[in-house]
């Protein structure tokens, strides 16, 4: 042991020269949980009196002394079990012996650590041993025992003292550019290149110029029903070159914008602009009548007027609120996010972690509510490039392709699940991009290899971020494949400071898990009127530079530091979700179930999909059991959840039970709920069976990929649940069954089993 490391070691708690045993598998399996996360700890040992085994389990987060005195009990009971006897089903085997003087060996997780008297060795099952000092983290933690340390295990302080900050902070990226408003940033560049193409979509173009003109022209029809600084104004539209403009002449007003999916219930959709504020909504003709009554309400649609309009261009402070964009909400009402112009401009002007220019083509595909659009929709029009808008309606792969080539984009960002579908289907149609980013969830390690091993040259990007953070926080850019199995998050990006800390805000050393915090330029001010909601997650920074000190976002994700400097994702320290690219709080779900007067309990959680995303299940217990089916009731209670709740946060099934299963400590055992990989058909239509071998074969795909069973011959593959990554896995799985080549579009006008087999019939008879 090293001379700090005895310094850091206290006197032994059990007596002697040395740890006794109890006070040793103490320090040792209150390290390794907080390394490797797991609740389980195996611990075998060998000493002067003899040998035996310790089955640990620390998911009620003891303390230090509650562990100890488990321990000691443990040890003093006169029938434990011997070695050969003990379960290895745990996942972290922890050895412990007393040292009789062997040779030093290397210090490391997974290697034989010389201990305060005792050699202590690790086995981690099924996944890659964490780089740590362990020597230095079992040092630090005795240390913490013998000063008596009262915190639980989840915040046992392992960074030591002050002097061992240095390196454990997580960094910061490169100073951000100076921000401006994202308005004036558009309409300089628009001076320098007023002819280049900033907008296109199926054929239409839209210069600089013509761009500003148009978003000039609605500006002013905007401020003469009262847009301007500090307010909000509403946007329902679909994916279009007239949404990019209406966003633009928001901004110019000095307003800030707040986007909506069109196809949201109604009753989301008026409370959502309620809390945002918004008294002006900006729409497409067809979706006029979702406005809420007496909404002030603008068609995006330009009028006729030739003419050049005088230019607008309010003076607003960066810090003014850019946009609002709304994540789920644990307590049943989603929270709208206000995010400002510095915000913003730190993505977009010469990030760190990237180069975008002039020639740029980069793909709008995202929803415009969903904020990976900021990244799509600004990044090119403050950098002279070409914002190639993907057609509207839903998205299938095969179109997607199309439009990437046709386009020819070179910067294309994509959900996760969407990433994993077009390397798996079409690799071949990234071959005109220069620039992929990936994120919204986690991303494949396999995926991403099998990209960059096709397409040489290509950069990838996986860009992890939350919304409060305004897009993306850290990014990991390279073009090679990751050495490991997962793909790391990478570095804090420009303008962004992140730490990772304990939940006492404390920090952890490399290699152990804690919670990512953000700072810096790209946080956003809040949630519109819910202060306790931000006071909650945005918290002072405990370590900020300078005078003044700053503000922290709590991610709420896990994450460690790796010795290179990138993060590792690990997962959620809350339940939050990622759905389809969306960020979901099963917690809204549970309290919008939970108002409904047939439920008296309820719990959501999430499954893989078998599409590389996932899907969510809910189950419930029933206020009056005796009075439905549980299959009725599951149908009834989905059909409902459709007027509340956009489509993404529908779960895939409701599973009636007669009691949620407990743990230990009395909370819902999510691990012991049903696995559900098949559901009951949940449509209010007649059953109809196949009549034939294609309608059969269609109908068994169907089942197999929905989870559902059966599947009749008027069923809708949207209604029972399919959706566009779904979509390119059942026509692979047909065109490679029948001989037939089918496009999303063929599924799209024929969604049900009877129109699709008769669509296959056709063609193979043709």
């Amino acid at each position: 042991m090293t001379e700090s490391q005895q310094r850091a070691t206290p006197g032994p708690p059990d007596g002697g020269t040395a740890l006794g045993l109890a006070a040793a598998a103490a320090v040792a399996v209150a390290v390794l949980h907080r390394c490797t996360l797991q609740e389980t700890v195996r611990c075998s040992y060998r000493d002067g009196e003899g040998e035996g085994v310790l089955e640990l389990d620390v998911s009620a987060d003891p303390t230090l002394a509650e562990l100890l005195s488990e321990i000691r009990t443990a040890l003093s009971a006169p029938d434990r079990e011997a070695v050969e006897d003990a379960d290895p089903g745990a996942t972290v085997d922890l050895r412990l012996t007393r040292d009789t003087g062997l040779p030093e060996q290397p210090v490391g997780f997974g290697e034989a650590v010389r201990f305060d008297g005792w050699w202590v060795s690790v086995a981690l099952a099924g996944a890659a041993a964490p780089v740590v000092d362990l020597a230095r983290l079992l040092a630090t933690a005795a240390g913490a025992l013998g000063a008596g340390e009262a915190s639980p295990l989840s915040a046992l302080p392992l960074a030591g003292d002050d002097g061992d900050l240095v390196g454990v902070l997580a960094g910061s990226g490169h100073a951000a550019v100076p921000a401006r408003p994202l308005h004036v940033l558009v309409r300089d560049q628009a001076e320098r290149t007023p002819d280049a193409v900033a907008v296109s979509c199926a054929g239409q173009d839209l210069t600089y110029r013509e761009f500003v003109c148009r978003a000039d022209r609605l500006a002013h029809r905007l401020m003469a029903q009262g847009a301007g600084p500090g307010h909000v104004v509403g946007v329902l539209a679909e994916r279009s070159p007239e949404l990019v403009v209406a966003l633009l002449a928001i901004l110019k007003t000095g307003s800030a914008y707040a986007a909506f999916e069109p196809d949201l219930p109604a009753q989301r959709l008026h409370r959502l602009l309620d809390d945002a504020g918004v008294r002006l909504l900006v729409v497409q003709d067809r979706f006029g009548a979702s406005a809420p009554a007496g909404m002030c309400v603008l068609p995006v649609a330009e009028d006729t007027t030739t003419e050049a309009p005088v230019p607008v261009s309010a003076e607003v402070a960066p810090s003014a609120v850019a946009y609002v964009s709304f994540t789920s909400g644990s307590t049943g009402v989603p929270k709208g996010v206000r995010v400002p112009h510095t915000a913003v401009s730190r993505l977009v002007v010469e990030p760190d972690w990237a180069k975008f220019g002039p020639d740029d083509v980069f793909l709008q595909l995202a929803p415009v509510a969903f904020d990976a659009s900021t990244f799509e929709i600004w990044t090119p029009l403050v950098n002279g490039g070409r914002l190639a808008v993907h057609p509207p309606g839903p998205l299938s792969t095969e179109q997607l392709a199309t439009t990437l080539a046709e386009e020819r984009v070179t910067v294309a960002w994509m959900t996760a699940g969407l990433f994993h579908q077009m390397a798996g289907r079409h690799l071949d149609a990234f071959a005109g991009l220069r620039h992929v980013v990936a994120g919204g969830d986690v991303v494949s390690a396999t995926q991403v290899r099998r990209l960059l091993e096709a397409h040489p040259g290509l950069v990838f990007t996986n860009g992890y971020g939350p919304t409060e953070n305004t897009t993306f926080t850290a990014c990991w850019t390279s073009t090679e494949a990751p050495a490991g199995r997962t793909v790391p998050l990478g570095r804090p990006v420009s303008g962004t400071r992140v730490l990772v800390l304990d939940p006492e805000l404390r920090p952890v050393p490399v290699g152990v898990p804690g919670e990512l915090c953000a700072g810096g330029e790209g946080l956003a001010h809040g949630y519109a009127g819910r202060p306790g909601a931000t006071a909650e997650r945005f918290v002072p920074d405990p370590f900020a530079p300078g005078p003044g000190g700053g503000r922290l976002y709590r991610t709420g994700d896990l994450v460690r530091r790796l010795p290179d400097g990138n993060l590792e994702f690990l997962g959620r320290a809350d339940r939050q979700l990622k759905v389809q690219g969306y960020r979901v709080e099963p917690g809204e779900i549970e309290a919008v179930l939970a108002r409904h007067e047939d439920v008296r309990q309820t719990v959501v959680v999430a499954q893989d999909d078998g599409a590389g995303s996932k899907r969510l299940l809910a189950y419930i217990t029933a206020e009056r059991p005796e009075d439905d089916s549980p299959a009725a009731l599951g149908l009834r209670l989905r059909e409902w959840l459709r007027g509340e709740l956009p489509g993404y946060m529908v779960p895939w099934a409701i599973l009636p039970l007669p009691a949620l299963p407990l743990n230990r400590n009395g909370k819902v055992d999510r691990a012991a709920l049903p696995t559900a990989r098949r559901t009951a058909r949940a449509l209010p239509t007649e059953y109809l069976a196949p009549t034939n071998p294609t309608e059969d074969a269609v109908a068994q795909e169907w089942a197999d990929l929905l989870g559902v069973e059966p599947v009749g011959l008027d069923d809708d593959f949207f209604e029972l649940g399919g959706h566009s990554l779904i979509a390119a896995d059942l026509l692979g799985r047909l065109g490679d069954r029948f001989g037939v080549e089918l496009s999303a579009r063929t599924l799209y006008l024929h969604p049900t089993v009877a129109e699709l087999a008769a669509e296959i019939d056709g063609r193979l008879t043709a």
